[in-house]
């Protein structure tokens, strides 16, 4: 979705108000280490609802992936070579896929430094995007 992206709303009713989810088991060790740092984030903020399960899910594999990829050409190298000579490894694109959809659904959950400074503020408290002091 391109431009600016809407702001998010508390939905009462997420997920148990007292303990975190853990992560699913079918999950690669990657991809639960990062959902235990940013799940228990989610819910302290009260952002971890059942319709935010399936998003955070999806980051946790992208971000998993990211770190795979990086240890595979960590391994194996950054370069391949072939009948053509060197080329970029394979990993390298599925990588920057995956930073890429890691980016955009961090977003979706307010797990962004931008994102988690935006919320709680009212509309009155963001102004028009001028600072005051510059108008002063």
């Amino acid at each position: 979705m391109k431009g600016r992206k809407p702001n998010l709303k508390v939905i009462e009713g997420g997920a148990a108000p007292g303990r975190c989810p853990s992560p699913p088991s079918w999950l690669t060790v990657h991809a639960k280490r990062e959902w235990k740092r940013s799940a228990p984030e989610l819910h302290r903020r009260k952002l971890l609802t059942a319709d935010a399960m399936a998003t955070l899910e999806s980051y946790c594999v992208a971000a998993g992936q990211v770190r795979e990829f990086e240890e595979l050409m960590g391994v194996e190298g950054r370069m391949v070579s072939t009948e053509n000579g060197p080329k970029p490894h394979p990993a390298f694109k599925m990588q920057q896929a995956a930073m890429r959809e890691a980016r955009l659904l961090a977003a979706e959950l307010a797990l962004t430094p931008h994102r988690q400074g935006t919320k709680g503020k009212t509309e009155e408290d963001k102004g028009n995007g001028w600072d005051s002091d510059l108008l002063a």
